[in-house]
């Protein structure tokens, strides 16, 4: 885990789940992952936003990278995780990859919510990935 990631994650804890690095405030969630081909346990800070029904959604930016982030393909293999969420404490989800026009409406809700997603994509030439974290 990267050093910045572990400060956002100490941050969150020590504050409630506010974290003030970059103005993030209570707009992440911490989302345990298991390595898909280790078995590692980890832990990524995402910026989520709210679903309609009570769950979150999160997108696979990796800051513009061409590649997808670990725990994109760590949920996929091992989708039943839980979050830490800052109003919610820990949360049993499920996690699914939205595809076609309901993936293309949420990334368009994140770009709104935040110019720095408008500029990874302007980044990569893949299609960032959005994944729905529903309650279980």
């Amino acid at each position: 885990m990267s050093d910045f990631n572990q400060q956002i994650i100490e941050e969150f804890r020590a504050n409630g789940g506010t974290v003030t690095t970059y103005g993030f405030g209570r707009n992440l969630v911490l989302v345990h992952h298991e390595g898909a081909r280790t078995g590692t346990r980890r832990i990524a800070p995402l910026f989520a936003l709210p679903t309609p029904d009570g769950g979150w959604w999160i997108a696979a930016s990796k800051a513009g990278a061409d590649d997808d982030p670990a725990w994109f393909h760590n949920l996929q293999a091992h989708p039943d995780t839980v979050i830490e969420h800052p109003d919610h404490g820990e949360v049993a989800v499920h996690a699914v990859v939205l595809e076609g026009a309901d993936r293309d409406e949420v990334w368009a809700k994140f770009k709104e919510a935040s110019p720095g997603f408008a500029g990874y994509e302007q980044k990569t030439s893949r299609v960032i990935p959005v994944v729905e974290l529903r309650r279980r």
